[in-house]
């Protein structure tokens, strides 16, 4: 076998075709089949889109309604997966509910009698999907509230997906300005190209595997800091500039330290993130001194950056302005990442769907740079 070099890390790398979307980085564009995403968080809903993603179109009014019926009949979680939930949320007290769901998910998935990818057909697995994301959201917040002594919340089926979520989550329903506003966010991560978490769903499910241990997969992917923990981060890095006086200082001290502004920056993209405009928008509709807090420590870390790091497009990313639009929405800081998840469901699914059409595993090489083979083996001393 000839071995192709390629970049580190596979950037740039084109490994299959898909028709779910794509990311255009140099432009500032990202799309869902053929329609802008940030079109769709502005102008539908979360169910639309994931009828979308898994359908390849958008739904009229009336298959609108009818998935959305169907999707909010699939959130009661089975007898035997609801009863090991306490459990779960003690033993992953410390670590949060993205441990807890790469723990609950193989029970869903036993519990909904997933079988293998490779061992059934179209119409299962997306059966096994839907099933998936529609529970997921009630996993997390479960979780979440068992981990802090609360009793977990019911899910409605009169509530869209949003709505629901953050229902369950807090125990109020939620005003129309803040469902809106956490759809929105939904809607805008429900996939992003090839990421790190969508391309190991895709590994996984090009084994053949059920759809619960490629999402369990795609799961511990997201939960590393690097690709999905920014948005709590983000905002953390607002708390420890705490004034407008310290922006330019702090700032300065973390480049020329060769430290890492969270919420700046993308690997794909080459100018402003679109995601990151559109919840902009969003968090100055609702204004207050947070979000103007936010603006002005955009604008002076754009200018230092400009200054030390010129000829390089360094702008807010998603999880910059994410945080601040949770955070308005009264989400805790420690469920804006499992928030994210909840919406990267939909996209992994999908991805996962896709994959299994195709029956070639994914099996790269490596370039052995160890010591030279083969050696003796030394004797044991005695």
């Amino acid at each position: 076998m000839t071995l192709t070099e390629v970049p580190r890390g596979l950037a740039g790398v084109v490994v299959t075709d898909t028709a779910l979307g794509d990311v255009r980085g140099q432009e500032g564009f990202y799309h869902y089949r053929q329609y802008s995403a940030v079109e769709l968080a502005q102008s539908r809903t979360f169910e639309d889109v994931w009828h979308l993603m898994f359908h390849g179109r958008l739904p009229d009014a009336a298959e609108s309604a009818a998935f959305a019926a169907r999707t909010a009949a699939l959130r009661r979680l089975p007898t035997d997966v609801r009863a090991a939930l306490p459990g779960i949320a003690r033993a992953c007290a410390t670590a949060g509910p993205l441990a807890g769901l790469r723990a609950a998910l193989p029970l869903l998935g036993g519990a909904h009698g997933m079988r293998p990818l490779y061992d059934i057909g179209p119409a299962e697995r997306s059966t096994d999907a839907l099933a998936a994301c529609a529970a997921v959201p009630v996993l997390l917040t479960a979780l979440h509230r068992l981990g802090r002594g609360l009793e977990p919340v019911e899910p409605r089926d009169d509530l869209p997906y949003a709505a629901n979520y953050l229902y369950m989550l807090t125990g109020e329903e939620p005003d129309a300005r803040r469902a809106r506003a956490v759809e929105q966010y939904l809607i805008s991560t429900v996939d992003h190209g090839f990421n790190a978490s969508t391309f190991t769903a895709r590994v996984i499910a090009s084994t053949g595997a059920d759809l619960a241990a490629c999402l369990c997969g795609a799961v511990g992917a997201l939960s590393g800091p690097l690709h999905g923990g920014a948005p709590s981060r983000a905002l953390d890095t607002l708390d420890a500039i705490g004034t407008p006086d310290r922006i330019g200082p702090w700032v300065r001290e973390q480049v020329l330290a060769g430290g890492r502004i969270m919420g700046f920056g993308h690997p794909v993209y080459r100018t402003e993130d679109p995601r990151s405009r559109m919840l902009r928008g969003i968090a100055q509709e609702f204004g207050g001194p947070l979000v103007e807090f936010a603006v002005e420590v955009e604008r002076q870390v754009e200018e230092v950056l400009a200054e030390l790091k010129p000829g390089r497009e360094l702008h807010t990313n998603v999880e910059f302005y994410a945080g601040v639009v949770m955070e308005l929405c009264g989400l805790p800081r420690e469920m804006f990442t499992p928030t994210f998840c909840a919406a990267r469901m939909v996209g992994w699914s999908a991805n996962i769907l896709e994959q299994a059409e195709d029956s070639k595993i994914i099996r790269p090489a490596a370039r052995y740079v160890g010591p030279p083979p083969p050696q003796p083996v030394p004797a044991v001393l005695g």
